[in-house]
């Protein structure tokens, strides 16, 4: 029906890349060219881990990573970023700064690791769409690193948000049309709810209050209890709404909607879309293919990776322009910004 449901298909065949050495170095690269702030991009079809200047707006370091790295996340301390490999079945750290490889960290059969968050309490959290689990690596880079597994028992279990006191986590599961609640600490059992068709975006608001769903199938967003996972509200936003993303002011939720090529603003008191944004148009769509968005620190600029192209765009949020387009690598996806 639509190509964009192609996206995520045939990365299991994909042949493993080797170790994690330099690949093509645009102009000005090199260990230092690494002025902050500084945005990560997992290049999908690329292979690769950038680093791109938001000073400059240049890309200063590109390096091969693993087969189909789609999200990724930086430590917080700002010396680490973690890339999930979901052409495979590791999670692989690398030093912030020359992008040199630390750590990889193997899952297990079928992993296929993909939305992952670095919580404040150093552990990682990660998903294994293909062990319908979620991992936790606690101390993921010492060499005594302790693994956890928790099972959603749905399909896809494919993006992730982590409570602040690291208690709770939620997936969205695709296949299973599903968002699951699972119990980090007692080890309950995991509470699923349809959600949509084809739940993917989930963000936890500041306040915690409140838990953020887009479905691309169903083109809506849901704001949902995150305790009783009971669905408070439905809004309808542009076409195929593969990412949410809450302001840190937690006065707005984004969503970005890749067959508009734009963002729908949704207030988030009010649960009503408010304005949109475009950041191409329909017409540019699928020359782009829009997917993954992050808010800079200060709520400021909305950073859009967009696949087809090869570029992520900055968007300023009060004006809805967008101010440049930053090239980094084939196929960027999932995107961190170290301040």
């Amino acid at each position: 029906m639509r190509m964009w449901r192609s996206m995520a298909a045939g990365v299991a065949a994909l042949t493993m890349l080797a170790a994690c050495a330099p690949v093509e170095q645009p102009e000005g690269s090199g260990a230092a060219a690494t002025m902050p702030p500084s945005l990560f991009v997992a290049g999908k079809r690329g292979n690769t881990l950038s680093k791109v200047d938001l000073a400059s707006g240049k890309e200063v370091l590109r390096v091969a990573s693993c087969t189909n790295p789609h999200e990724l996340a930086t430590s917080p301390d700002g010396q680490h970023v973690a890339l999930a490999c979901y052409g495979g079945t590791s999670v692989d750290i690398f030093t912030t700064e020359a992008l040199e490889r630390v750590a990889s960290i193997d899952l297990g059969e079928k992993a296929r690791p993909h939305g992952i968050v670095w919580h404040a309490n150093d552990d990682l959290y990660v998903t294994a769409e293909g062990r319908r689990s979620i991992f936790r690596l606690r101390n993921p880079l010492s060499d005594a690193r302790e693994t956890f597994e928790f099972g959603t028992g749905k399909e896809g279990s494919h993006m992730l948000a982590v409570s602040p006191d690291a208690r709770t986590a939620w997936t969205t599961d695709l296949g299973s049309r599903t968002v699951t609640r699972i119990d980090l600490v007692t080890r309950r059992a995991p509470l699923s709810v349809t959600v949509g068709e084809e739940p993917e975006g989930i963000w936890l608001a500041p306040d915690g209050r409140t838990l953020w769903v887009s479905a691309r199938g169903s083109d809506q967003a849901f704001a949902l209890d995150p305790a009783s996972m009971e669905v408070r509200e439905t809004i309808a936003t542009g076409r195929f709404p593969l990412r949410i993303a809450v302001r840190p002011q937690g006065d707005v939720a984004v969503t970005s909607d890749l067959a508009d090529g734009g963002l729908s603003v949704i207030d988030t008191a009010t649960a009503r879309v408010v304005r949109s944004i475009a950041v191409s148009s329909p017409a540019e769509a699928e020359a782009r293919q829009q997917v993954t968005i992050l808010w800079s620190a200060d709520g400021e600029r909305i950073y859009v990776a967009e696949t087809a192209s090869d570029t992520v765009a900055e968007v300023d949020y009060a004006s809805g322009r967008v101010l440049r387009r930053l090239s980094a690598g084939e196929g960027g996806d999932g995107l961190a910004i170290l301040p």
